[in-house]
């Protein structure tokens, strides 16, 4: 396929390889039943929505939704009992995405890691930010930016390995990884360096495949082929950098929010590293930043059912 270089693009892709099945956990959410509708209107995904028919009736009423265009899984257990439902519509084959809808985070979470009906891969689940800037001629992936906090190098391993199966979903058929830290040079007392350093020799002896690793790297070095040349750096990925794979939670959460409100971009996320991709959605997202992380989800979707 050819590479998805802007969101636009991914929305035109999603609706080709489309309509992909949702399972909205616990729907009686107006926001999140936004989206969901943008995404049946695009023609990108159908849904379930599962949770208390009433609510969920009473929901779309206000905002005009037809429910004759959906499936209702009335579930009014609570909603513990309305997320384990969704997902296992999920884990059966029914649908090949999950969305979380009213319902706590961490309810969903223990949903989606139940032994038995839940998505569970054997992989660390992540989260990845997308985004599409203006100036630059590609689609920027950074993770992980909100589940893992002070991942350890196993777990960075496969946060890497989550967001370069995304970036192949996306059609980057070597996604280009810097493993930032806060300079480009080894140094023992900034751990982040010396993870990043690790983290490329795997990649160079055939340990992480898929990919193109470098680091450590500096933000400006890499994704600036200016600041990569004027610093000395030879190397393919600086300067020209699709996946910032971020060393801990603060980094990677200011640099994605940076991106959101001092420049002009589209922005999506998803959850990764379970048996299906899963959209968790902030309150404080926009309508066109929902709709692009479902059709992030629907791309990912297409990708692992090949």
């Amino acid at each position: 396929m050819e590479q998805i270089r802007n969101l636009n693009q991914l929305l035109v892709y999603a609706k080709e390889v489309g309509p992909k099945k949702i399972s909205v956990a616990c729907a009686e959410d107006a926001e999140v039943m936004e989206a969901v509708e943008n995404a049946r209107k695009a023609g990108i995904a159908n849904a379930f929505l599962v949770g208390n028919a009433d609510k969920i009736k009473e929901v779309t009423d206000k905002l005009g939704i037809d429910l004759a265009n959906y499936e209702i899984v009335d579930e009014r257990g609570g909603e513990a009992a309305a997320a384990l439902k969704a997902i296992e519509l999920v884990s059966s084959g029914e649908a090949q995405i999950v969305m979380k809808g009213m319902v706590a985070t961490a309810n969903f979470l223990r949903g989606v890691l139940n032994k038995e009906k839940g998505l569970r891969s054997g992989k660390t689940l992540s989260h990845v930010y997308i985004h599409q800037i203006k100036g630059y001629d590609r689609v920027f992936f950074i993770s992980d930016p909100a589940f893992n906090m002070y991942p350890e190098l196993k777990v960075k391993v496969d946060i890497v390995k989550n967001v370069v199966e995304l970036a192949h979903a996306f059609g980057v058929a070597c996604p280009k990884v810097a493993a930032l830290a806060a300079v480009e040079v080894v140094n023992p007392d900034m751990p982040p360096t010396i993870d990043a350093a690790i983290l490329t020799q795997m990649n160079r002896r055939g340990q992480i495949k898929g990919c193109l690793i470098d680091g450590p790297l500096a933000l400006d070095n890499a994704v600036s082929p200016e600041s990569a040349h004027h610093k000395g750096i030879k190397s393919d990925v600086a300067g020209y950098a699709d996946i910032l794979h971020v060393p801990t939670i603060e980094s990677g959460n200011m640099l994605a929010k940076a991106i959101v409100y001092f420049s002009e971009n589209k922005t999506a996320g998803i959850v990764l590293g379970a048996k299906a991709p899963i959209v968790l959605t902030s309150r404080a997202d926009s309508a066109e930043a929902k709709l692009l992380s479902i059709a992030s989800a629907c791309a990912l979707a297409a990708h692992q059912g090949k």
